[in-house]
């Protein structure tokens, strides 16, 4: 009885100051958010999932669970995280053989600082509760005018670009139902907001061509839901597996002559599994599959050729494919205070050569990240430190203005991330 007396209490201060931080960091976050990028969804979430390529879905050294995998904070020590990252990515794009039409534009917008947040507190032994912060991005590009006399590469007048962010507040319930098994639930509430700008040469295009461009910023608000699932099958041996549903979101109004269905942008499915093999009391390995199903979304998986207009449901969108995504991490653990970590992924390309086109707007093409990062444990604390690299790829197709001419985008990324933990 005590202890029913004393929870209430407590949680209802720390949720107030969970609840203060959550607004903090949206603000923060809201200024400018992008990512190590899976298509638009990050490489990982955490920074210390982060310095193993995102293999997350067995591991329990941090609160992220809402962002990762629900059942997970179950297994993981009372804690707050907090960190922060410096993102670079270069993207360009050029066109060769249309004669004055040719043109080659490097993005003048490249430097990012994200931040990230997440608390976990158990209840009992078999319950906890957490919240987790994050974003998602990578759709963010400035190429300036006078490429094309005083037009930009897709010939309208003015600079060209889109600025798209997503955020998540994540709580999360897990629920260890079992010795060695546990199960999670974490409603998804997001905000996001997009601007595009120098796009009118697309008017024709559009089903309403005053809500396609230079609208200034429009913003959403949707609701989804992640569950996840883990097992630890032997000492040594784990697995686990989450699912997030569609986050449906409300229309972008300002650009209804943009994306398919009036403006409508929702997040799409995705879902995970991974495992977990502690192989020497020192060196953890981890493996982790993902699928994202952007081809669902019909303002990001409509091909950019579909017949119709802008806007419209079934009208052109970026063409995005779903895709799946292989994750490879280790934990090597050298004594009592410090770890370091590395790790590949390697993700199937989105974007389809016929598509090229559109997607100078948001050349998601990364497909291989390599990662180092560390943990220095001291007491209660811990500092933790990641990079990631998105190796240089490009996708060259026909221009879909320009008959008989080519283009090609092209991308790479650099992250560095530093994460402050407390346990109690």
């Amino acid at each position: 009885m005590k202890v029913t007396k004393r929870v209430p209490a407590v949680m209802q201060n720390q949720i107030r100051n969970i609840w203060r931080g959550a607004l903090l960091a949206l603000a923060i976050m809201s200024a400018a958010t992008s990512h190590a990028t899976d298509g638009y969804f990050s490489d990982g979430y955490g920074i210390k999932s982060q310095g193993r390529a995102g293999v997350a879905l067995t591991e329990t050294d941090d609160a992220f669970g809402g962002a990762n995998n629900p059942a997970a904070i179950v297994w993981t020590t009372d804690r707050i995280d907090g960190g922060i990252s410096y993102f670079r990515p270069i993207r360009s794009a050029e066109r060769t053989g249309g004669g004055p039409a040719d043109g080659q534009v490097t993005s003048g917008r490249d430097d990012f600082f994200i931040p990230e947040f997440a608390f976990k507190r158990a209840l009992n032994n078999d319950i906890a509760v957490g919240l987790s912060l994050y974003g998602n991005g990578g759709m963010n590009t400035f190429y300036k005018d006078g490429v094309l006399g005083p037009n930009n590469i897709l010939f309208g007048p003015g600079h060209l670009g889109v600025d798209f962010t997503q955020l998540f507040v994540a709580p999360t319930i897990a629920w260890k139902f079992a010795p060695t098994q546990s199960i999670g639930l974490t409603p998804l509430i997001g905000y996001q907001r997009f601007k595009a700008y120098g796009l009118s040469a697309f008017s024709p295009l559009s089903q309403d061509p005053a809500a396609l461009t230079d609208r200034g910023y429009d913003q959403a608000f949707g609701v989804g839901v992640r569950l996840g699932y883990l097992w630890n099958i032997t000492p040594v041996l784990s697995v686990g597996a989450e699912y997030a549903s569609p986050v449906f979101f409300q229309r972008f109004e300002k650009y209804q002559g943009l994306f398919a269905g009036s403006g409508a942008f929702d997040t799409p499915q995705n879902l995970g599994v991974g495992f977990g093999w502690q192989a020497l009391p020192a060196l953890r390995l981890g493996v982790d599959y993902k699928w994202i199903d952007y081809a669902d979304v019909a303002a990001v998986g409509n091909l950019s050729s579909n017949p119709g207009q802008l806007g419209q449901g079934s009208g052109p969108g970026f063409g995005w494919r779903s895709i799946s995504i292989i994750k490879f991490g280790a934990d090597w653990k050298l004594n009592d205070v410090l770890t370091l970590r590395g790790g590949y992924s390697y993700n199937e390309n989105p974007i389809r050569s016929s598509d090229v086109t559109f997607n100078i707007l948001a050349p998601g093409v990364i497909q291989q990240h390599l990662t180092f990062g560390g943990t220095y444990a001291f007491g209660h604390q811990e500092l933790t430190v990641a990079y990631v690299h998105g190796f240089l790829n490009s996708v060259t197709g026909p221009s879909a203005f320009v008959p008989g001419a080519t283009e090609k985008i092209s991308m790479y990324q650099d992250s560095v991330g530093i994460e402050y933990s407390y346990k109690f």
